[in-house]
């Protein structure tokens, strides 16, 4: 009898520790990119759902009030994703998950007055590598980036969603 608790034991933390390492698969583009080809989450995955997050305001322009704020109090297009990755982090890190457990991204650029309307993708792109395959965080996520005529408020260039899951 003490051999088969024994055996249910060995098999039963077999079988769950390596399972928990193996519930999300990143699949990379070939040749590997800046964004993955795409992830699979296996059942019994938790996954958050974050909503659309904004940038927050700069520093020099923190304690003014929200009528008053423009544009220019919120940066430009690196500007509000750093921030708003910043946002993300710590949002994430309250619920237990490290940017590292993002496995999709949708990324809503609206375009810039001061390059004729498009949207400085490249700017976008400038701020999500401090944020992935980096030092801190060498992986990276399945992402859609598309430009959109406008976001909720006058004053935003960006808004991302993030699915996270471990």
């Amino acid at each position: 009898m003490n051999r088969f608790l024994i055996a249910a034991a060995v098999a039963t933390a077999a079988t769950t520790l390596p399972a928990t390492a193996q519930m999300v698969t990143k699949h990379p583009n070939t040749p590997p990119g800046l964004i993955l080809q795409g992830v699979t989450v296996k059942p019994g995955a938790t996954t958050l759902y974050l909503s659309g997050q904004l940038a927050s305001p700069i520093a020099a322009s923190a304690g003014k009030p929200a009528a008053e704020l423009t544009m220019a109090d919120f940066g430009d297009t690196k500007t509000q994703t750093i921030s708003i990755f910043t946002k993300i982090k710590t949002i994430l890190a309250a619920r237990g998950y490290a940017m590292s457990d993002i496995i999709k991204l949708t990324v809503f650029v609206s375009g810039d007055p001061k390059l004729g309307g498009k949207m400085d993708f490249a700017g976008m792109n400038d701020g999500f590598k401090q944020f992935f395959g980096s030092a801190d965080n060498p992986t990276t996520v399945a992402r859609s980036t598309v430009q959109v005529a406008a976001l909720a408020g006058p004053n935003f260039l960006v808004e991302i969603e993030a699915t996270a899951a471990k």
